[in-house]
């Protein structure tokens, strides 16, 4: 396990827009190095819908569909394989080398950001 990161001023935090939204769909990503789901996600009104690939192969895909997840927002979208990812979708490691994903522990409003 790595230490944790050097310290950093508050308006570094601020600067990373951490919303809430919820998978309407998620697919297998085909031709990405390291299995991974292409997810439709949306963050409601103010910001709309977004695509993202997420490496959480460890969920059953339709068990991610109506979920809630936390997401940046505001990266510069990246190519992963031969798809875009226009949020990073966030989650932790497990013991078993899969994928915890960063969950309101509760429903939350969609599009709220991450305070």
């Amino acid at each position: 396990m790595d230490g944790p990161a050097s310290f950093v001023e508050f308006a570094v935090f601020q600067q990373i827009d951490v919303r809430v939204g919820r998978v309407s769909s998620a697919e297998p990503a085909e031709g990405c190095r390291v299995p991974a789901y292409k997810l439709v996600i949306d963050f409601g009104p103010a910001i709309g819908t977004r695509r993202s690939i997420a490496q959480a192969t460890n969920y059953p895909r339709e068990s991610l569909v109506g979920r809630q997840v936390l997401a940046v927002v505001n990266f510069k979208p990246r190519q992963v394989g031969k798809h875009t990812s226009e949020v990073l979708v966030l989650g932790v490691p497990t013991q078993e080398k899969g994928t915890a994903l960063a969950v309101p522990e509760m429903e939350a409003i969609i599009g709220g950001r991450l305070f």
